[in-house]
């Protein structure tokens, strides 16, 4: 491989970052002007909507009632008027019976009269108002009309007059007191009744808007209620979908799922941002592990180069020495020697250099048992320098995975390195790929028979920057790193350690039950 491959090769890596950030970035700016682009009708306006429109029934209830108060308030007014005239008229006909029998109390019967009229008169302009002027004018006239029957009989008996001509205007006053004392008793009594059924039926009516307002305001309140509590517990859960997503490692942007924007579009926005901000970070933080894995490997890479570019100098020097002396088929296997040890190493460089290269995420299917083989063989220099024996078994029949291969590359080789560390020289380290316990899943253990994790220690090892090993030979981030990707990977990484016996890490993984290629553009 030539520097200009290399540089062609970093290049288009880079390239592939570029346009993937890039692509990112447009999603999340089209998921923002899509959820900015709709039209605003914010909780706290449905909020405000919904009291305000409790604040209009509760007036509307309150001014019918006012209302129903009003009339009932009136016609008791009326009533009240209509009784004490009554009691007067009452009286005034009881007196004018006293006369007629006895000839007496003719003038009190006038004073009752005179006392009835009068409170028609102080009266006068709330029976108007209840009743209207005519019903005023009828009763008025009646009055009157006894009054002056009562006023002639009075004129009549001052006179002393027995003779036949007054006993026959006496009686005809008799019967017309009698008939408009009658009259004004039953137009009165009729007036009354009247009112009292009115009075019933607005009283049945303030209850029933009682009774239909009242459940009308429950009924309001509860679909209120109802409909903003659906509506913030639907975002509640759909965040929560989110942020399971977003957990699970699939930084697609939120985009709008209702035609109006609230208060949650902002906090949409924000997780938008934050997705933005985490995948950017993911790559640097597993970017820069890698190349901390890369520095690792490169004592191992140098010693394995030593040899071929050994080869190939001793080659050169004697190919230049004898050149003369050697024969054409000489020569050319010397010539081939050369290109040998130099496409060896080459391998080893591109092997390197496909671990350590930076570039976006590429989904496709995986055999894991090759990855897992392509891993070992990676660090198979650091193993050599460490003298240490790896036992690689596959149990049973498994099927592919999905993933990106770079990505559980880094993972499996960063299990493989801790257990180097974690092992004496000239130890053992296996390798097991088998069916999960959980069906449609596969499961890869890498067992080192170490020291192990002390039990206080274990619950912590993927916290970021934890590390038990001394200053300056970890950093804390790998197992936190190859957590976050196998998740992102739709799996999860198991650990048990035995203090004295060793530490085994399993990485659990969905299978692919059919091969698939899956292009990412």
């Amino acid at each position: 491989m030539t520097g200009a491959d290399l540089d062609n090769t970093d290049g288009s890596g880079s390239q592939r970052i570029l346009v993937g950030r890039y692509r990112q970035m447009d999603a999340v700016n089209k998921a923002r002007e899509a959820l900015l682009g709709r039209r605003e009708f914010s909780l706290r306006l449905q909020i405000s909507l919904g009291f305000f429109l409790v604040f209009l029934i509760a007036v509307a209830i309150g001014t019918a009632l006012l209302v129903t108060i009003y009339q009932i308030e009136n016609k008791l007014i009326f009533l009240e008027i209509v009784n004490d005239y009554v009691i007067e008229i009452q009286q005034a006909r009881r007196f004018e019976k006293n006369f007629f029998l006895y000839g007496t109390n003719l003038s009190d019967a006038l004073e009752n009269v005179y006392t009835a009229k009068d409170i028609l008169e102080r009266n006068a302009n709330e029976l108007i108002k209840i009743q209207g002027k005519d019903v005023q004018d009828t009763i008025l006239t009646n009055i009157s009309h006894y009054e002056e029957i009562l006023e002639r009989l009075a004129s009549l008996e001052e006179a002393k007059d027995k003779t036949l001509d007054y006993l026959i205007q006496k009686k005809e006053m008799e019967l017309g007191l009698r008939d408009q004392g009658q009259k004004m008793i039953s137009y009165a009594q009729d007036m009354m009744a009247s009112e009292r059924d009115s009075v019933t039926r607005v009283i049945l009516k303030a209850r029933s808007i009682h009774i239909f307002s009242f459940i009308c305001l429950l009924i309001f309140m509860a679909l209120n209620a109802y409909l903003l509590g659906s509506q913030i517990l639907g975002h509640i859960r759909r965040f929560a979908d989110h942020s399971k997503r977003i957990a699970m490692g699939d930084f697609t942007p939120i985009m709008p799922s209702r035609r109006f924007r609230n208060e949650f579009t902002d906090l949409a926005l924000a997780i938008n941002y934050m997705m933005q901000e985490l995948e950017s970070r993911e790559t640097v933080l597993i970017q820069s592990h890698k190349m901390r894995a890369v520095g690792t490997l490169t004592a191992g890479i140098a010693h394995e180069l030593n040899n071929p570019l050994n080869n190939i100098t001793l080659t050169a020097h004697m190919l230049l020495e004898d050149f003369d002396n050697l024969s054409v088929d000489e020569r050319k296997e010397m010539m081939s020697d050369v290109v040998s040890e130099a496409d060896r190493a080459k391998d080893i460089i591109r092997n390197l250099l496909d671990f350590a290269r930076e570039s976006s995420s590429q989904m496709e299917t995986l055999d894991l048992e090759k990855l897992l083989k392509d891993t070992i063989h990676l660090a198979s220099n650091q193993i050599k320098l460490t003298r240490m024996k790896i036992r690689f078994q596959t149990v049973g029949h498994l099927c592919h995975i999905h993933g990106d291969g770079q990505q559980l590359r880094q993972v499996f080789l960063n299990l493989i390195l801790n257990a180097i560390d974690a092992s004496p020289n000239e130890g053992e380290i296996q390798i097991l790929l088998l069916p999960a316990d959980e069906p449609g899943y596969a499961a890869v253990k890498v067992i080192d028979f170490g020291s192990g994790i002390p039990d206080h220690v274990l619950g912590s090892i993927f916290d970021p920057f934890f590390t038990t090993k001394s200053k300056g030979k970890g950093t804390g981030l790998g197992l936190s790193v190859s957590q976050g990707i196998i998740a992102k990977h739709g799996g999860r990484i198991q650990v048990s350690s035995t203090e004295g016996k060793g530490t085994t890490f399993t990485v659990i993984l969905p299978v692919t039950p059919i091969a698939m290629k899956i292009d990412n553009e």
